[in-house]
């Protein structure tokens, strides 16, 4: 097949969802650094702890699989995805916008801002994580040291497809894809010793120690380069001075210093993220979603000279060569040497109760509050945002995972209404229950899901080995609404994890189903991180409808 024009090589999701209630940052500067340490939270309440959303070392062995059977759940359980507005953000991100440059997407893609090169298509070498059943179109390679990082992690991904019906966003010729990655180095802050001092307070801390959360990275189609962007979440600090932190699962737990006791954070997992318009939802696991806004881009090197501290509208500086501070510190702005940050508008969080029974990892249930792993949006009839749980049925639980869609104008609304406007479900369903291969469950441990044309596709991990598709449809089964599982089972790649769609309404050219790859090649020898679509045609036609 021949490689289409530039114009729609790629569109991508880009992320974010908000919860944040309750924040108190963190300062890993040395103590006298820090004059403005933040320690007043702007919401009162603090967020439930996030999960990580898949188990270390899981394993398994696809020969043989079938999958057939019917979900355990019915739409009546739509109730249990009930959304609710956090606090009122509005206010201090306009005090971030009066006191930070900001910079459009549209910019932040030409070639002088982008400043990290990416493989494309035949340049990413010999293709090793992909199996049989089907072939790349299209694959993105990351820098070298993105592509082996152990501290940052690739999981969501959206584009302009998501953004726009008609794929075409602004004047900018970049189609900028995007991929959200997380902070693997947040559980556990490897870097503390104990029994002594934090060394993460120590002026010879590695910069891998610092929290940093989740950043967004931007692809210019066309240059075949990229941007990161870290995402941030905005507070008013101890010295009454608006500020910014990264985002973490359990803002509050450590306030001027970071001790034993608050060191072991879960870091937001980001797990899932679709862009709509201006607003790019981030799945939050355990709350929900953070809302950022595309128009929000905060630059704190405008004049892209690192050597050069640069003003700010508010009268101070602006450093990005010191990677160990965040946020307004002793009058000065740090970003952990990003140049880019871009502040959380708002949470939309979960209102149903979580189920006693499922704190631990991984664990799901088929009633109460779902876990929010990965997101999506069906642009094929009205637009919906579907999103669904990571759940591994040997660690516990009751459900392999539910999921369900809501009418992006009831999500619209709610991000920009009142605090507590509600957002409702308006379908849940449970994953089919039955499909085994080896002994074990064939539907659990999803980490992606797409609704294209009233049929729903999900990638299935598989460790460090080739992950799978399912397929599945709604039917009516005993008078209720059910997803009914396709026979066929259908071989990805390793490491696959969220899904996006291009449909090709601007350029004309044919539908592509994206994802992307989370393991580095430290990881398994076989395994390679890339960002790759498959042509949606092979994709039905491997199901055979």
């Amino acid at each position: 097949m021949g490689r289409p024009s530039r114009r729609a090589r790629f569109v991508v999701r880009a992320l974010l969802t908000g919860v944040l209630l309750g924040l108190v940052p963190v300062s890993n500067a040395a103590p006298a650094a820090a004059a403005d340490d933040p320690t007043t939270a702007y919401e009162a309440g603090m967020p439930d702890d996030n999960f990580d959303d898949e188990g270390a070392g899981e394993q398994d062995d696809f020969a043989g699989a079938t999958s057939t059977g019917t979900s355990t759940l019915v739409a009546g359980r739509a109730g249990d995805f009930q959304l609710k507005k956090g606090g009122d953000l509005s206010g201090l991100v306009s005090q971030l916008d009066a006191a930070l440059p900001k910079e459009t997407l549209t910019d932040l893609m030409k070639v002088e801002n982008t400043n990290r090169d990416a493989a494309w298509d035949d340049g990413c070498g010999t293709r090793t994580i992909y199996d049989s059943d089907l072939a790349p179109y299209h694959r993105v390679c990351w820098k070298s040291d993105d592509a082996t990082s152990t501290e940052w992690v690739p999981q969501a991904i959206t584009g302009i497809s998501d953004a726009q019906e008609d794929e075409t966003w602004g004047t900018s010729d970049s189609d900028p894809l995007a991929v959200a990655s997380y902070d693997a180095q947040n559980p556990g802050r490897s870097d503390y010793a104990s029994g002594g001092l934090n060394n993460c307070l120590l002026s010879t801390a590695a910069d891998a120690c610092n929290e940093k959360g989740v950043r967004v990275s931007f692809f210019n189609t066309t240059s075949h380069e990229y941007r990161h962007v870290l995402l941030v979440w905005p507070y008013v600090n101890s010295k009454n001075h608006i500020s910014f932190d990264a985002l973490h699962a359990r803002e509050g737990s450590c306030v001027s210093v970071v001790t034993s006791s608050c060191a072991a954070q879960n870091g937001i997992h980001a797990g899932g993220m679709a862009w709509y318009g201006n607003y790019l939802y981030v799945a939050d696991t355990a709350n929900g979603l953070r809302v950022f806004d595309m128009r929000q881009i905060l630059d704190l090197n405008p004049d892209n000279d690192d050597a050069v501290n640069d003003p700010t509208p508010d009268g101070l500086t602006s450093d990005v060569t010191q990677k160990k501070l965040i946020g307004r510190q002793s009058n000065v702005w740090y970003s952990f040497g990003y140049r880019y940050v871009m502040p959380q508008v708002a949470s939309l969080k979960m209102t149903a109760a979580r189920n006693s029974g499922s704190a631990a990892e991984s664990q799901c249930y088929s009633t109460g509050r779902p876990k929010v792993s990965y997101v999506s949006l069906d642009r094929t009839g009205t637009d919906h945002l579907v999103i669904g749980e990571y759940c591994n049925l040997n660690a516990g639980g009751d459900s392999p995972g539910r999921v369900a869609t809501y009418p992006m104008t009831a999500l619209t609304t709610a991000v920009e209404g009142a605090a507590g406007t509600l957002a409702d479900a308006d379908a849940a369903y449970g994953l089919p229950a039955t499909g085994t291969f080896n002994g074990e469950p064939l539907w659990h441990k999803i980490q992606g899901v797409m609704r294209y044309e009233g049929k729903w596709y999900f990638h299935r991990s598989n460790g460090y080995s080739t992950g799978r598709l399912l397929q599945a449809t709604v039917q009516t089964v005993d008078g209720a609404d059910r997803l009914v599982a396709a026979s066929t089972v259908l071989k990805s790649a390793i490491g696959p994890e969220d899904l996006y769609l291009t449909h090709g309404r601007g350029t004309g050219l044919a539908p592509q189903l994206w994802s992307l790859s989370e393991h580095a090649s430290s990881a398994c020898s076989s395994c390679k991180r890339e960002v790759y679509s498959y042509p949606m045609s092979d994709v039905i036609g491997g199901f055979g409808s």
